[in-house]
């Protein structure tokens, strides 16, 4: 079986690939290291049936080589985080829609089946007590970049879903819930490492707005072979799964939470958002799934708790202080 993980070297991408090195896969990853690093996939780099290519999903070119002979084909690759999305959004709309479609039609034409990682941020506004897969999208602006990245993947899920109604495309989606674990950064605006980085430094604990906004937190090890059994389901093509945590946290209640666990002295501070953000930054104030449609299709239930949450993730960021000398990839490696 030859998979291909676009977005391979990023966090939930770099698990991804090694749970389908374990399984027996070829595998090849796709990523331009924008947000994606060669030191997540470290422990792997020399593994006989791992190719990395560092490429870029908007190069029709090098999406088509790297997905030549795939038998499926993993997107996760996309413009993330609150900062990339504020700060880039004319790029971030280019990834993720453009980007998008040239993996659609690579897995056409190489006949290949493909999953689609997409996000929870396509409800918007909408803070229904459990989020279903048909619920309506409530979303702001287009002029504010918060909404237009949720129409963007909103974009992507459409064109997924017209390549499964025009061409027979064997294509799945999943919608993303607040994933965590260890390899995540806070550099683009992750609150859960942020927050526990800030904790472990003994700085102050930035919580913005509020901090009365919930969201449910899943870890990465429960969602990964989520991901994989859903892709390997036909019942799946043509349908979108929401995959997320089950205990819903205030964000000031996760900051308190992390600084008990932790043991930390710092400030838990409230910072606004337009102190944070660009003028006019709007939040989400809930956002809760509904995962009954994954669970019965392959029985995801998450298993790790918040509280083994904040301590892994700890744990990964502290044995990462002084980490070892990153590989470089190589062009066309």
């Amino acid at each position: 079986m030859k998979s291909v993980v676009t977005g391979g070297a990023g966090f939930i991408g770099s698990h991804l690939t090694e749970r389908l090195l374990d399984a027996g896969d070829d595998v090849v990853v796709l990523d331009n290291l924008s947000t994606g690093a060669s030191r997540n996939l470290e422990s792997i780099v020399d593994h006989p049936r791992l190719t990395l290519r560092r490429g870029d999903i908007l190069d029709a070119a090098a999406v088509a080589d790297a997905c030549d002979g795939a038998d499926r084909i993993f997107h996760l690759a996309a413009a993330v985080g609150v900062n990339v999305i504020v700060d880039h959004p004319l790029d971030s709309m280019r990834t993720n829609i453009h980007g998008t479609e040239t993996v659609l039609e690579a897995a056409r034409v190489a006949g290949a089946k493909l999953l689609l990682t997409s996000t929870s941020e396509v409800y918007g506004k909408n803070t229904a007590d459990a989020l279903a897969e048909d619920s309506d999208r409530i979303l702001g602006s287009p002029l504010k970049s918060r909404w237009t990245y949720a129409a963007a993947k909103g974009i992507d899920e459409a064109f997924a879903h017209a390549y499964w109604q025009q061409f027979g495309l064997e294509v799945a989606i999943v919608r993303l819930f607040n994933t965590v674990g260890p390899r995540q950064t806070g550099r683009y605006g992750m609150v859960v490492p942020n927050l526990i980085g800030q904790a472990l430094r003994g700085a102050p604990m930035t919580v913005f707005g509020d901090g009365a906004q919930t969201r449910c937190f899943s870890y990465v090890t429960d969602v990964v072979p989520a991901i994989i059994a859903i892709a390997e389901h036909p019942d799946a093509y043509g349908q979108a799964f929401n995959l997320g945590g089950a205990q819903e946290v205030s964000i000031l209640n996760l900051a308190k939470r992390i600084k008990q666990l932790l043991g930390s002295q710092s400030e838990i501070v409230l910072v606004p958002y337009e102190a944070a953000y660009a003028t006019g930054f709007e939040d989400m104030r809930r956002r809760v799934p509904d995962n009954s449609r994954a669970h019965s299709l392959v029985g995801f239930k998450p298993a790790t708790s918040l509280d083994d949450i904040i301590l892994n993730v700890a744990a990964s960021m502290q044995s990462a202080l002084i980490p070892p000398a990153a590989r470089v990839m190589a062009p066309g490696a």
